[in-house]
């Protein structure tokens, strides 16, 4: 059974810095494109940041320049790199991941969600 395991997220101040990490776990051929999301009270999910394979990655425009997301895939692990917080970032963060199956049947996979609370 294919799970994505979160690690990562918690509380600071405004300006500062966290780091979100997450990984496919179980039996599977490959990943393709891994991504976060966010999901805010009240508010609909939404993209935060994407990477493919060949490490191109893409960015909400309200984290660009702020969020660094990166992989490994030898480890086929992702991680986001929240910087200069701001309490606007304050959401349930959801790490994505679309799985190839041993058999190529390829699905969609999502972590359960880390907290990230930014105080102004």
């Amino acid at each position: 059974q294919v799970r994505v395991v979160e690690s990562g997220g918690g509380s600071v101040q405004a300006g500062g810095s966290l780091t979100l990490s997450c990984r496919p776990t179980g039996d599977f051929f490959s990943v393709l494109t891994m991504a976060w999301h966010r999901q805010a009270p009240g508010k609909q999910r939404e993209l935060v940041a994407s990477i493919n394979t060949r490490r191109s990655a893409n960015y909400a425009d309200s984290v660009r320049g702020r969020f660094t997301i990166s992989r490994d895939n030898a480890k086929n692990a992702v991680s986001l790199e929240l910087n200069s917080l701001k309490p606007e970032d304050t959401a349930v963060y959801y790490c994505y991941a679309r799985i190839i199956h041993n058999d190529y049947k390829q699905k969609d996979y999502w972590g359960q969600g880390t907290q990230v609370t930014v105080s102004s």
